[in-house]
């Protein structure tokens, strides 16, 4: 299907581009034995970045054409997965049997390390159900990444005027996860290798509520991929520094949602401390 022939905003289409898929054995993906070249040995960084470029500017073309739908957008991501694994970087995914035993959409509730998770994940979600998420604003702003994020059905942010973006969360959101969307939200503020609770909003429980649908809490460290001291997407890359991540079983959300938003934040922090010790 292209892009011409789905409704405007109606989120990620599945089609049947893709071939390579993450293979979840009892809601466990991990890394393939993998031989690292002397190229990726010596310079991950240099091996990697390539293929990210390349996938962002060719998404971005055919998102611009009506050409990009949603298994398109989950080739993408495969590709930068199995680049990165190629140089070393080992990820391990746990939970996500979470995911498969949903009836619907959900709103994915994480802590927000690196640039990494919004590469990756819509690979080790998109192979098992429709998804979509909140991201900042500006990047609806940038020419290359424009057209990609509509396409995807992404829902924009400024991160710097709460009410105006939960208005439009709540909106957009319920619109999306109406239809059978998943949603990923990273209520912090910015991206950060330490969680502090403190900067963790309740944006994801709120949608949740409003939508009357279940919360997936998600924890991820994915520190392989450093913040760029420049250009904060573009730092290097580390495969000494494994990837974990994991989704959480459903939680429903009753009353005002604190105890269940607690619940998130003791789920991440959790598992944060396990993967650190």
């Amino acid at each position: 299907m292209s892009g011409s022939d789905r409704p405007e905003g109606d989120g990620p289409v599945l089609g049947s581009a893709g071939v390579d898929r993450v293979l979840y054995e009892g809601g466990v993906y991990r890394t393939p034995s993998t031989k690292v070249g002397l190229l990726g040995t010596v310079s991950p960084t240099a091996c990697v970045y390539p293929s990210f470029i390349r996938n962002v500017w060719q998404s971005s073309a055919l998102a611009r054409k009506g050409c990009y739908g949603f298994e398109d957008w989950i080739d993408s991501s495969m590709r930068v997965l199995r680049a990165l694994e190629r140089v070393g970087v080992d990820v391990e995914v746990s939970g996500a049997e979470h995911l498969q035993e949903l009836d619907g959409g959900a709103v994915i509730i994480g802590n927000h390390m690196s640039t990494m998770e919004t590469v990756i994940l819509p690979a080790l979600i998109g192979t098992i159900r429709p998804v979509t998420f909140i991201l900042k604003g500006s990047l609806f702003r940038t020419p290359i990444f424009r057209d990609i994020v509509e396409t995807i059905g992404a829902i924009g942010v400024t991160r710097t005027q709460p009410r105006q973006d939960l208005k439009t969360v709540l909106q957009e959101g319920g619109d999306r996860l109406g239809k059978g969307t998943s949603i990923v939200v990273f209520p912090q503020t910015t991206r950060a290798l330490d969680f502090d609770p403190e900067q963790f909003s309740s944006i994801g429980v709120k949608l949740a509520q409003r939508a009357k649908v279940p919360i997936i809490p998600l924890a991820l460290s994915t520190q392989a991929w450093a913040n760029g001291k420049w250009l904060k997407d573009f730092g290097g890359i580390d495969p000494s520094c494994p990837v974990r991540i994991a989704f959480g079983a459903p939680i429903d959300v009753e009353g005002r949602g604190q105890a269940e938003h607690q619940q998130v934040v003791d789920f991440i922090a959790r598992h944060l401390a396990n993967w650190s010790s």
